[in-house]
This record gives C-alpha cells, structure tokens and sequence, in this order.
C-alpha cells in the first residue's frame, strides 16, 4: 500500500453536543459533549484508520487547542506530524435539536497566517513528501492565505513523485479549477460547488461527466469526482472512464464527514492498487455510512461494507 499523507491547514478541536430545543432566551441544558480533532485532512486521515487503512495526518496547529488536537488523533491511533502555525488552532460546534433532529454546526475562521508562516509552512511540507505517496490536501485555508499556496504545494508533491488530491472549497477550489499548471491526481467537490464553477445546474449523471470531461480534458485533474446536488450519487470521471456510483436510500442522522469519508475510502483504495471506479464505489458507500452516525463519527467500516453491497456503478 501506496503512503497517505493529509493535509490539514485549518484544523479544529470540534465539539458536538444535543439540546432538546433550540429557542432565545433561556439557558439551554446540553447533554455531555464529544470532543474530536477535525478538519478536512484530519478527518480523511480519521476514516482512513475506521476503514482498515493508516494515513499520517499533518496539521498545522498553535496553542493548546492545537495540541489537543494531535493528542485526540494519537488516541485514536492516528500518526500525526504537527507544523507549527499561529494560535490557537480554532474550535468548531455542532449542536443536534433533538425534538426536530436538525443539526446546527458552527464553524469559527481560524488565526491570520502571515506570509513568513506560509513559508515555513511549506519548508516543513516539503520535507514531508515521500516519492509515490497519495497527499491529501482537505479543507478550507486559513485568513490570510492566498489560494496560490495549493498551487505551490502541488507542484512540490509532482516534483518529489508524489499524487495530489484535493478537496477544497471557495476560492482556493476556484482557483484550481482554472486551466494551467500541473493537474492535480484527483478533484472532488459537492454539487453545489461545481454549479457555481460551471455557472449552471447539472440535472442528471451525464450532464455532470460532461463538465467533469471538459476540466479533465483542460488539465485540471486526471480524476474528477463530484455529487449530484439533486440526487444522491457521485459521479467520477478520467480520461479513460465516466460513471455514476448511486448509493442505497438511507436514514440521514449528521451531515458531517461524508466527503471526507468518501475521500478518505477512495484514496485508500487507490493507494492499495485498486482501479478509479473501484474506489469511487468504496468511497460513496463510506460516505452513506458516515451520514448514519452522529456528531463527528464519520463511517464505519461494517457499514460501509454493508452499503458497498447495495451500490451500483454505471457508466454515464
């Protein structure tokens, strides 16, 4: 098996908790909350390690939020590699009304980094790259970071043989969308996002391989995979292959963690020799497991086995 490697550049201490209702006023009486380290990268690395897998997750971390974080993540057998950034490492909130079962999440901005932070940044990811490894780079950017640095960060991973993932979003994601530079190995984003890229809604699978093949056929990736806003299912394309993996209807409990476990599914799968659609299948049935738990959970590997059962693949 190829070496994982996430990238986390805005991690958080996250807490989730539930509250019989939600309303102004009165003090609201929480039950005991659950404390995870989170963030794109992270929880990719954590549903690696649910699944069987193990990927060494790299945080940028500051102050004692940040240090908690890796100790969360070392608890649960997670490698970790701590650069350091500016403190503290942020916290984000999630809160589950139980008389409606909606989920209400709260996400702080994380400290400004300033350009000699970006720096030392990537001197100490540089020196974590390793030739034929899968590097994973998940999650929003930091204030004060300019889209450009995941740029940078791909064309060190291709100098030193290594394969870029990315799942980002906002203008980091509209940045890399554009034609020019290195392609990325792999691309992921929701629905939503890639509407807003394309300027227009995708209303089936094939629509949705249509633009997949267009940034493919630009250089923007060699792997495309990408959710349809209207309809559950993931749609996967690369220049040799187009698909749609549709899962089973499920039971929807918290929205939190279904990319990065699909990610983190897909990533391991392709990091162990297996082909894009196979991974693609794996990481959408991880993905539906991860919405069946609560709070931070993410996927689980008796149900994603169970759900990979019940999904189909078809070309579109």
């Amino acid at each position: 098996m190829a070496e994982i490697l996430t990238v986390t550049l805005n991690p958080t201490l996250d807490i989730s908790t539930e509250v019989t209702s939600i309303r102004p006023g009165p003090k609201l009486r929480c039950a005991q909350p659950r404390y995870h380290a989170g963030g794109g990268g992270v929880n990719v690395a954590r549903a690696i390690a649910k699944l069987g897998g193990e990927a060494t997750a790299l945080l940028v971390v500051g102050g004692h939020t940040g240090q908690e974080c890796l100790d969360l993540l070392r608890a649960d057998g997670v490698p970790t590699l701590g650069i350091e950034g500016p403190a503290p490492t942020r916290h984000g909130f999630a809160v589950i009304e139980l008389e409606s079962g909606n989920q209400f999440r709260f996400g702080m901005p994380g400290p400004e980094w300033s350009p000699e932070e970006c720096e030392r940044f990537l001197e100490g990811f540089a020196g974590a790259l390793r030739p034929g490894m899968f590097v994973v780079v998940s999650g929003s950017l930091p204030p004060g970071v300019r889209p450009g640095l995941i740029d940078q960060m791909n064309r060190r991973a291709v100098a030193e043989g290594a394969r870029f993932v990315l799942d980002t979003s906002g203008p980091a994601l509209e940045a890399a969308a554009r034609f020019g530079g290195p392609p990325v190995d792999i691309l992921r984003m929701d629905g939503e996002e890639a509407e807003h890229l394309a300027g227009r809604a995708f209303a089936t699978p094939q629509a949705l391989a249509d633009y997949g093949a267009t940034l493919v056929a630009g250089g923007v990736a060699r792997h495309i995979v990408c959710s349809l806003s209207r309809r559950h299912g993931t749609v996967g394309v690369s220049a040799e292959d187009r698909f749609f993996v549709e899962p089973p209807e499920i039971r929807a409990v918290s929205a939190i963690g279904a990319g990065d476990s699909l990610v983190g599914a897909m990533v391991m799968s392709m990091a162990r020799g297996e082909t894009f659609r196979a991974a693609a299948h794996l990481g959408a049935a991880a993905a539906g497991a991860a919405v069946m738990t609560p709070g931070t959970a993410l996927c689980d590997a008796e149900t994603t086995r169970r759900l990979h059962a019940r999904t189909s693949v078809a070309t579109v």
